[in-house]
C-alpha cells in the first residue's frame, strides 16, 4: 500500500566566503514522498525554485530533491542566517543555515565636525569590518595619540573609534586621518575639525503689538554655525532707555516670542539675535512698533479636563494681554449646549488660572465660556467645548458566593479652545 512520507531536510550546513568572490553556492537537500517543493528565505526576501533576482546576483535551480541558492557576487550585506524549507501536501520541514562573510574595512560617519577653542568633540570613525578592525588615528602622518598631543583621548568599540579632543588654539582644527585594518584589508578616511562659528542674523519677520506684550514672529538664521542653536536673546527699550533683554530656549520649531511687561502707547525699538555654543551672534536691525492704547484684555487661552468620576470638569487658563490695564477677575459661564439655560455665574479672583465644575449632567455636550475683565472692559469669551462622560453602570455579578459590583465607565472626550468672536 502507498504511504506519503513527511518532508525531512538531510543536509544544509554553515558556510564561509569572502566579498567579491566569484560566487557561493548554498546547498539544501530533503526527502519526502511525494517529492517536496523546496524554498528559501533571508531576512523578508523568498526565492522560490528556479528564481532569479532582478539585479541577477542570487539564482535558485532545483533538481529532484536537491535545491541550491547561488550569490554570484558575494556582499558584506549578504551575510547572515538563511532558512530552508521544505513542503509537500502532507507536512513541512525547515531548518536555517549561517553565511559567513569576511570583509575588508569599511568606513563610515560624519566626515565634518564643528567645535571651538576649550570644546570637546568626538569625532566617530564607525567601522564595518569581518573579521573586527584594527584602528589607527593619525595627524599630519604622525600616530595619536603621541607625546606632543595632551588634549587628545581614544575610545574603542568594537564598531566605532571615538577621537575626543579639545582645541587649545587654531592649529587643532584641520584634518585627522582613521585608518582600519583587518585580514582582509585597510581603508583610510580623513575627517575634518572645523571651527565653530556663532550664528548668522534671525530675521524678524512680524511685530504683533497689544497694550502690554507684543508677539515677535521671526525665521531662524540661515547658518546656525556648524552646531545647534541654543537660545535667542529679544531686547527692546522705549525712548533711548537701557535696553531690556529676555532670552529663550530654541526649541525646535520655535519661530514666535512673546514680550511681556510693556506700557501702553509707547513707541519701542526691537532687535533680536541667536546663541550657540560658541557665542551670541550679530543682532537683527532694529525694529520699531508702538503698543496698543489701554483698552479690554485679550481672551485666555483654554484647557479642559474631565475629572475622575467624569462627570467633573477642570477648566483652566492662560492669562493674555491684559490691555494694558491689570486684569481683575475672570467670569465663569456654562450650560448644555442644545440649552439655552445657562448656569449662574462664577466669578474667580485674578489670581486664578482655573475653576472646577461639578455636578454636571452625564453624557451631555457642555459649552464653556471664560472672559477676562479690566477696567476698561471685558475680553472677548474663550469658548471650551466638551464632553461628560457615560453614566457608570453597576453590574451585579457572584463571586464564591458573595456579592460582587463592577463598575463599567467609558470616557468619550473632545476639546475645542477657541476665541469666539463677536
Amino acid at each position: 500500500m502507498y504511504q506519503k512520507v513527511q518532508p525531512k531536510i538531510t543536509f544544509l550546513e554553515n558556510q564561509t566566503a569572502s566579498e567579491l568572490d566569484e560566487q557561493i553556492t548554498l546547498t539544501c537537500e530533503a526527502t519526502g514522498d511525494p517529492t517536496p517543493t523546496i524554498v528559501w528565505s533571508f531576512g523578508r526576501r523568498v526565492f522560490n525554485e528556479d528564481e532569479q533576482s532582478l539585479d541577477g546576483n542570487v539564482v535558485v535551480r532545483s533538481d529532484a530533491r536537491v535545491s541550491s541558492l547561488t550569490l554570484k557576487f558575494v556582499q558584506f550585506t549578504d551575510a547572515g542566517q538563511y532558512l530552508c524549507t521544505a513542503r509537500n501536501d502532507i507536512g513541512i520541514d525547515h531548518q536555517n543555515m549561517y553565511l559567513e562573510v569576511r570583509y575588508a574595512p569599511k568606513i563610515q560617519g560624519p566626515v565634518t565636525v564643528y567645535t571651538w577653542e576649550g570644546n570637546a568633540a568626538n569625532i566617530s570613525c564607525e567601522v564595518l569590518a569581518h573579521p573586527v578592525a584594527s584602528v589607527v588615528w593619525y595627524r599630519d602622518g604622525q600616530q595619536l595619540p603621541s607625546t606632543n598631543t595632551t588634549n587628545v583621548k581614544i575610545y574603542n568599540t568594537p564598531a566605532v573609534s571615538y577621537l575626543e579632543l579639545t582645541p587649545d588654539s587654531q592649529n587643532d582644527f584641520g584634518s585627522y586621518n582613521c585608518t582600519a585594518s583587518n585580514v582582509m584589508g585597510t581603508e583610510s578616511k580623513e575627517f575634518l575639525l572645523i571651527q565653530a562659528e556663532v550664528p548668522s542674523v534671525p530675521s524678524i519677520e512680524r511685530v504683533e503689538p497689544y497694550s502690554s506684550t507684543a508677539l515677535v514672529e521671526f525665521d531662524e538664521p540661515m547658518s546656525d554655525g556648524g552646531v545647534p542653536v541654543l537660545r535667542y536673546k529679544v531686547e527692546w527699550r522705549a525712548g533711548g532707555a537701557d535696553w531690556t533683554d529676555q532670552e529663550y530656549s530654541a526649541e525646535y520649531g520655535l519661530n514666535g516670542i512673546t514680550i511681556t511687561g510693556l506700557k501702553p502707547e509707547t513707541v519701542y525699538e526691537l532687535r533680536l539675535s541667536a546663541i550657540n555654543g560658541k557665542g551670541q551672534g550679530e543682532s537683527s536691525p532694529v525694529e520699531t512698533f508702538k503698543t496698543q492704547p489701554v483698552r479690554e484684555p485679550n481672551p485666555p487661552k483654554l484647557e479642559g479636563k474631565l475629572q475622575t468620576k467624569g462627570n467633573s470638569l477642570k477648566v483652566s487658563w492662560m492669562k493674555q494681554d491684559d490691555g494694558g490695564s491689570p486684569i481683575m477677575h475672570y467670569l465663569v459661564h456654562y450650560k448644555i449646549k442644545q440649552s439655552n439655560d445657562w448656569r449662574p455665574e462664577i466669578r474667580m479672583p485674578a489670581s486664578s488660572d482655573y475653576v472646577l465644575l461639578n455636578g454636571l449632567d452625564w453624557n451631555k455636550d457642555y459649552e464653556v465660556h471664560v472672559v477676562a475683565e479690566n477696567q476698561q472692559g471685558k475680553s472677548q469669551p474663550s469658548v471650551l467645548s466638551i464632553r461628560t462622560s457615560p453614566e457608570p453602570t453597576a453590574i451585579p455579578a457572584t463571586l464564591g458566593g458573595c456579592g460582587v459590583t463592577y463598575t463599567l465607565a467609558s470616557l468619550v472626550l473632545s476639546l475645542l479652545a477657541v476665541p469666539l468672536l463677536s
